[in-house]
C-alpha cells in the first residue's frame, strides 16, 4: 500500500491543502488567509467566492510543491469549518447570498422563540444539539427569509444548501454532485443522527424544503470526481468529515471513551461513546463521530468559544505581546502569588453553560498585577474551561475512567499550557508528533477508502507520542485553583 492523499482544510480564518506521503508526514502546504466580514455586529460572513478561489490555489500550491508534482495523490479529503452556511443557484452555481459562518449570532432571537414555544427538547431529541445561532438550521432560516426572492425560488425547487465542504464538492466537481457526509449533517439542526436522515418534522418547523438539502454519505465514500482541468487529471474525492470530527480521526481515537481536544479559535472537545449516542444531562452536544461503512460512531462534544482568541486578544487587544509564542515567557515569570482568573466569555459561553449574554470577566487584580499575570490568566483559562467540559462528559457517562487527553491545535506548541492542562484536569495530557490531526483525519478517510492506505487499526498503531505531560499539582491545590475559577464564572454569568 502506498499513495498520497490531498487534504484541504477549509478553516475559519484560512484555507490549506496539504500533500500527505504514504508514512502519514506532510510533504507540502499552500495556506492562505481569505477576508473576515463583519456586516453587522455579531454577524460574520464569509465570501462563497472567496472560499472556493483560496481552496483551489492552495491545492495547485500544494501538488506543485510535493516531490511528484501531485502526480501522485491517489485521492482527496475534505475537512472544514462546521455549520457554516451557504444557498446557491441549482443551475448556475451563483450564491444568493454570503456564507453565514459558525460564530453568527444574528437568529439568536429566533432560538429564544423556538425555547420558548417548547421546541427544544424536541430538537436536541433528534439532532444532539442545542437551540443556538451555531448550528445551520436557523442560519438556512434566516436566508430564506430575509433575502429577496429566496423563499419563492428555494419553493420552485431552484436553491440549494449547503455546509462548506458541500460546497467544494460542488465547484471541485462542476456542478455535478451535492452531497456532504454524515458529521457536517449532524451540525445542521435538522438531521436525525439516530435515523442518519434529515428530518421532515425539523425541516417543516424551520420552513426549509427538503429538495434543498445533499445527500448524506458515509465519511469515508465516493463524493465525485473533480474536473480534469483543476488539477490537469480527476482526482476521486474519498473523505469528508466536519473539522473537529476529522480530528477526532487524526488523533485515532477509535475507542469509546478516547478524548481529543482541539486548541484553535476555540477549544474543542469530543469523546468517543461508541455505537450509542450518549445524551447529556450537562449540556454537551450529542453528535456523529464519524460513519464508516454504514456504521454511525457517536460522541459527546464540548465547544469553548475562545481559546487561542484570548492570546490574539493580548495581542491586538491589549498590545502586551507580539507573537503569540511570548504567552509562555511571560507566564514563567507571573508572580506565584497572584491568583488571577480571567473568564474569557468574549462572545458568550459555550459548553457547558451556554449562555451567550455572558461577557468576559478578570476577577484577583491587584495593584502589582501586570502583563505576565494576564497572560498567565489567559493561558490557564483554556485549562479550567477543558476541565469543565471534561467533567461535564464524565457526568453524562459516569463508566468512562478520567481519559489521557489527546490534543492537537496551536496552541499545544506551549509546554507550559500543556503541563497546566494535565495539572487541573489531575490526568495525563499526550501530543502527538504530527501536529496537522485534523488534516490528516480526512486524508486518512480519503486514503483507506482509496486502498492506498491502511484501516483504523494499522493507522492507530502508527500514531505516534511527542511528549506525554504528567500532572505534578497537588490535588488540595487543584481543588483550591478550580473553586477560584469556578467562582470566577458564576460572577461571569447573565442569569
Amino acid at each position: 500500500m502506498a499513495g498520497c492523499v490531498l487534504a484541504i482544510d477549509q478553516g475559519t480564518t484560512s484555507s490549506r491543502a496539504i500533500v500527505f506521503g504514504d508514512d502519514y508526514q506532510p510533504l507540502s502546504v499552500g495556506q492562505q488567509e481569505f477576508p473576515q466580514h463583519f456586516p453587522k455586529s455579531g454577524w460574520v460572513e464569509h465570501s462563497p467566492t472567496d472560499i472556493w478561489t483560496s481552496t483551489l490555489r492552495v491545492c495547485r500550491e500544494a501538488m506543485e510543491k510535493a516531490p511528484s508534482g501531485g502526480a501522485d495523490v491517489a485521492a482527496i479529503g475534505i475537512t472544514n469549518q462546521r455549520e457554516t452556511t451557504l444557498i446557491w443557484d441549482r443551475s448556475t452555481g451563483e450564491p444568493v447570498y454570503n456564507a453565514i459562518v459558525w460564530q453568527d449570532r444574528r437568529t439568536s432571537d429566533f432560538c429564544a422563540q423556538l425555547r420558548a414555544d417548547g421546541l427544544e427538547d424536541k430538537f436536541t431529541s433528534k439532532t444532539g444539539l442545542l437551540l443556538d445561532p451555531y448550528f445551520s438550521g436557523t442560519k438556512i432560516a434566516w436566508i430564506l427569509d430575509n433575502v429577496d426572492g429566496v423563499r419563492a425560488r428555494a419553493d420552485r425547487g431552484e436553491l440549494v444548501f449547503g455546509t462548506v465542504d458541500t460546497w467544494l464538492i460542488w465547484q471541485l466537481t462542476g456542478g455535478t454532485v451535492h452531497v456532504t457526509d454524515a458529521t457536517n449533517a449532524a451540525r445542521t439542526l435538522i438531521y436525525n443522527i439516530h435515523k442518519n436522515a434529515w428530518d421532515a418534522e425539523l425541516c417543516s418547523l424551520l420552513k426549509i424544503p427538503l429538495n434543498m438539502l445533499p445527500d448524506v454519505k458515509d465519511s469515508a465514500d465516493e463524493f465525485g470526481v473533480t474536473e480534469a482541468d483543476l488539477f490537469g487529471r480527476s482526482i476521486p474525492i474519498l473523505g469528508v468529515a466536519g473539522d473537529q470530527q476529522a480530528a477526532t480521526v487524526g488523533q485515532a481515537c477509535f475507542k469509546p471513551g478516547m478524548v481529543k481536544s482541539t486548541y484553535g479559535t476555540g477549544c474543542f472537545a469530543l469523546m468517543n461513546t461508541g455505537d450509542a449516542p450518549v445524551r447529556s444531562n450537562n449540556r454537551m452536544l450529542t453528535t456523529i463521530a464519524y460513519r464508516l461503512n454504514g456504521k454511525t460512531t457517536y460522541a459527546l462534544e464540548g465547544s469553548i468559544f475562545v481559546a487561542g482568541a484570548a492570546v490574539q486578544w493580548l495581542r491586538d487587544g491589549l498590545g502586551i505581546i507580539e507573537s503569540a509564542g511570548d504567552t509562555q515567557g511571560l507566564a514563567e515569570q507571573a508572580d506565584a502569588n497572584q491568583d488571577i482568573f480571567l473568564v474569557p466569555a468574549f462572545v458568550g459561553l459555550g459548553a457547558p453553560h451556554w449562555d451567550a449574554d455572558a461577557r468576559g470577566a478578570m476577577f484577583g487584580l491587584t495593584r502589582n498585577t501586570g502583563p505576565k499575570e494576564i497572560a498567565r490568566a489567559v493561558l490557564q483559562s483554556v485549562g479550567y474551561q477543558t476541565s469543565d467540559l471534561i467533567d461535564a462528559m464524565q457526568a453524562d457517562w459516569p463508566d468512562a475512567e478520567k481519559p489521557v487527553l489527546r490534543v492537537d491545535g496551536g496552541m499545544t506548541a506551549s509546554d507550559w499550557t500543556m503541563q497546566f492542562l494535565a495539572d487541573i484536569l489531575g490526568a495525563p495530557v499526550d501530543r502527538p508528533t504530527v501536529a496537522e490531526t485534523t488534516a490528516l483525519g480526512s486524508a486518512w478517510l480519503a486514503g483507506s477508502k482509496a486502498g492506498v492506505w491502511p484501516g483504523a487499526e494499522s493507522f492507530s498503531a502508527q500514531w505516534k507520542l511527542e511528549k506525554r505531560f504528567e500532572p505534578r499539582l497537588d490535588e488540595a491545590e487543584r481543588r483550591r485553583l478550580l473553586s477560584g475559577w469556578q467562582d470566577a464564572v458564576r460572577r461571569t454569568r447573565s442569569t
